[in-house]
């Protein structure tokens, strides 16, 4: 892992794609010295980095230089490919790291593809919305060879705290979805008990400090309950799986007696339903990883 402090010696950047995100990539490079090309197909998209100091290339093949650092930040996956399979970019000794969005087949595909090509191939994931780009706040993710990493983990730390998860080119797009994950069930879960305390005259700011005071208390689980997930060892130390489903019928019961959504609720039961007829009831709650883990049509 590295932090955000600036490198000794400036790096040459190019940033090809300029939404909201690669706009404050190449402005977070800007700010900590590095020279910057940017290119981006609607160039007036450039019109602010350039007054701040970029360069603005008039094809992908002039932004794309051998022995340089290039950030891509696109639609898609394909889109890089159309972006730089074309005649006229060379991408023979270009340092390559993708923070486009897509999923680990497609990364790894696509390190197959770049690395075909001469490139040496980074991908990774943006945690972090494009305000807080060039903060400690913002995370960004990299997997691939380390060797690259280490190579220009300094002018990667101006955009955030950097970390390298591994040598596989699809864990960042796997940590990525991961992250999203727990983003959407801790908003969820939080939302239905706000849909259950508004029926009461209960507003959702009053809820949130409970809410999160809860949330910052499983959270503390997590360490101890990965260690069971590991060793494939689930004790009920705190509470048994058939417990906790007692308690999961109670809120689908409240849930329907005060007349909102139970979707959600039915789902942690239904999984513990299953995990319970298969013998697992008096286990803790991690056991559940085993229906996590099967395929949706199993």
């Amino acid at each position: 892992m590295t932090d955000n402090t600036p490198s000794a010696s400036p790096t040459p950047v190019t940033v090809l794609g300029l939404g909201l995100m690669g706009r404050a990539l190449a402005g977070a490079f800007l700010r900590a010295g590095h020279p910057t090309t940017v290119w981006n197909r609607t160039p007036s998209k450039a019109d602010r980095l350039v007054a701040d100091g970029a360069r603005l290339a008039p094809t992908v093949g002039a932004a794309v230089r051998p022995g340089t650092l290039t950030i891509v930040c696109v639609t898609d996956y394909r889109a890089v490919r159309d972006l730089l399979g074309t005649g006229d970019v060379d991408l023979d000794g270009t340092t390559l790291v993708n923070l486009t969005s897509g999923d680990s087949a497609q990364a790894r595909e696509t390190a197959r593809w770049a690395q075909e090509r001469g490139a040496h191939y980074l991908d990774g994931a943006v945690m972090a919305v494009p305000p807080v780009i060039g903060t400690a706040e913002a995370v960004i993710l990299h997997s691939g060879p380390r060797s690259v990493f280490e190579e220009y983990a300094a002018p990667l730390g101006a955009l955030g705290t950097v970390t390298h998860l591994g040598e596989d080119h699809g864990l960042a797009s796997l940590y990525d979805v991961a992250g999203l994950a727990m983003m959407w069930s801790v908003l969820n879960a939080w939302l239905q008990g706000t849909a259950l305390l508004r029926t009461a005259g209960v507003d959702a700011a009053t809820y949130a400090p409970f809410a999160r005071q809860i949330a910052a208390g499983v959270a503390d689980w997590l360490p101890g309950y990965a260690e069971q997930i590991d060793r494939g060892s689930f004790p009920a130390e705190v509470s048994a799986l058939e417990t906790d489903a007692r308690a999961m019928a109670h809120l689908i019961e409240e849930s329907e007696a005060v007349g909102i959504n139970a979707e959600l609720p039915k789902l942690f039961k239904a999984m513990a339903d299953r995990a319970i007829a298969a013998g697992h009831g008096g286990e803790q709650y991690p056991v559940l990883i085993e229906e996590f883990a099967k395929p949706a049509d199993a």
